[in-house]
């Protein structure tokens, strides 16, 4: 099984030519919405949509569960980390990361520096209520996952406000109006020069 998965230190990453788009990254907890904002999100820019979880799973042709149980969580991290930076260099994306994308130092940099970031916020109890079924969800394989939900919270709240632009509730409205209201503070900060400022906020 170990030999199915790719090594992405040996995946040269692309190298695009021609304008460089501003991509978008979304960083926050698993259940923040990430995927569903971002595909939406994708389609209202009309930009390529992509989901680094679900890319790291293509590339090793076995699911993150499976990864963890044979690499454990810090060969997970590694594989995460090339893949961020292979991704972040694409131009024009959206990009949903994984929860724990933000951990790296160099991914932060790389995330920051490369594009728009958007913090997509969400209580530990709305995590819990949106992932409490999920069982594709390595870190929550324990006796008490929704303290562990909000250890992890706790753990990561300042390295996503360090990390994003802009930051975005996304507890209490529907994916629809999140992704209007984000895609109106991405097209304003689009036609401006200026370095991106923090809205949306509640």
């Amino acid at each position: 099984m170990p030999d199915a998965l790719f090594d992405p230190l040996r995946d040269p990453p692309p190298n695009p030519s021609g304008p460089r788009a501003r991509s978008v990254f979304l960083i926050g907890m698993m259940g923040a919405g990430k995927t569903s904002v971002g595909r939406l999100l994708a389609q209202r820019l009309g930009r390529s949509f992509v989901d680094a979880d679900q890319e790291i799973e293509a590339r090793c042709g076995v699911s993150i569960p499976v990864i963890f149980e044979i690499e454990g969580e810090v060969g997970f991290r590694q594989r995460e980390r090339a893949m961020i930076d292979e991704l972040t260099r694409r131009p024009g994306i959206v990009l949903a990361t994984g929860g724990g994308a933000i951990l790296a130092p160099e991914s932060r940099e790389r995330l920051r520096s490369r594009g728009l970031v958007v913090y997509l916020r969400a209580s530990a109890e709305e995590i819990w209520q949106r992932t409490r079924r999920d069982r594709s969800r390595p870190l929550l394989a324990t006796a008490d996952p929704r303290k562990r939900i909000a250890d992890l919270l706790a753990e990561r709240e300042p390295l996503y406000a360090q990390t994003a632009h802009l930051s975005f509730d996304s507890s209490h409205d529907s994916v629809k109006s999140t992704v209007a209201r984000l895609a109106d503070c991405i097209e304003l900060e689009d036609s401006r020069s200026t370095p991106p400022i923090t809205a949306g906020t509640r």
